[in-house]
């Protein structure tokens, strides 16, 4: 089974499940999103997108969507709503994960937990996007999947995460032995020390998606070839060319059938 462990949803779902089946792709995990870069038909429309792309990554909730104009709390429940619509829609292709807000106290976070991501039958959490300096933000999220028999939890990994984040998740890893937790994007500009820190815990893995570097895809598959997924991060990165990596990365075998799918399928029980 080839799974892409990474990817937002999309407007219109079909030309994501077109991408999948051109990547020869089974199943993707999907988590929900306040942009769609995807809808953007002109310059000014991608650059409105964009700034909410930014807002997010930078830890920024409480503002509005550059599409709808919605509070930021209406802006985090309708991404909810849109993805567990999708997922309904094509249970055979997608996993949900669902996100939660960071911004809010740690007993509220359980909450949001139980409410929607477990109720809502999503299999994980993320992507979840902490401020810069503000990977310790997680840590109420890793409890509340612990409680919940050890929820898979995904954190994003590119910019603007820096070299502490990395740091700290890695900790996080280690103080949370029974959640699964995923750096995606392979740790961003910082792969290399994303690499070094994940020899270790044995519940860290590395996401492999908007990796420039085909060199850094090698390592990391070498250092840690037990706990690193492909991805595409779609509709920012394509499922083509990410499958192309690995496969360019790996020779034709059980390491490379375990980066396309076999070891995401064994942390979610497939």
């Amino acid at each position: 089974m080839i799974i892409d462990a990474h990817s937002h949803v999309h407007d219109p779902v079909h030309d994501h499940l077109a991408l999948l089946d051109e990547a020869g792709v089974d199943r993707a995990v999907l988590f929900g999103t306040r942009p769609h870069p995807e809808r953007a038909a002109d310059l000014a429309a991608f650059k409105r997108e964009m700034r909410v792309l930014h807002d997010t990554l930078g830890g920024r909730t409480s503002g509005t969507s550059g599409t709808s104009g919605t509070s930021g709390t209406d802006a985090h429940a309708a991404a909810v709503d849109e993805l567990a619509a999708v997922c309904a829609a094509h249970p055979d292709r997608f996993i949900g994960f669902g996100k939660v807000r960071l911004d809010v106290p740690a007993e509220r976070i359980a909450e949001e937990v139980q409410r929607d991501v477990v109720a809502r039958g999503f299999r994980g959490i993320g992507e979840l996007t902490p401020p810069p300096d503000g990977a310790g933000l997680v840590e109420p999220v890793l409890r509340a999947a612990a409680d919940h028999g050890g929820l898979p939890v995904v954190v994003h990994g590119f910019a603007p995460t820096t070299a502490g984040d990395i740091a700290t998740v890695a900790g996080l890893a280690r103080r949370h032995p029974r959640v699964p937790l995923v750096l995606s994007q392979l740790g961003g500009l910082h792969w290399l020390q994303a690499i070094e820190l994940a020899r270790e815990p044995p519940n860290l893995y590395l996401e492999l998606s908007t990796v420039s570097v085909v060199f850094a895809v090698r390592l990391a598959i070498r250092e840690v070839p037990d706990r690193t997924l492909f991805g595409s991060d779609a509709p920012y990165g394509d499922p083509v060319v990410t499958r192309t990596t690995v496969e360019r990365a790996t020779p034709p075998g059980e390491l490379r059938d375990r980066v396309l799918g076999g070891t995401f399928a064994e942390l979610l029980g497939l």
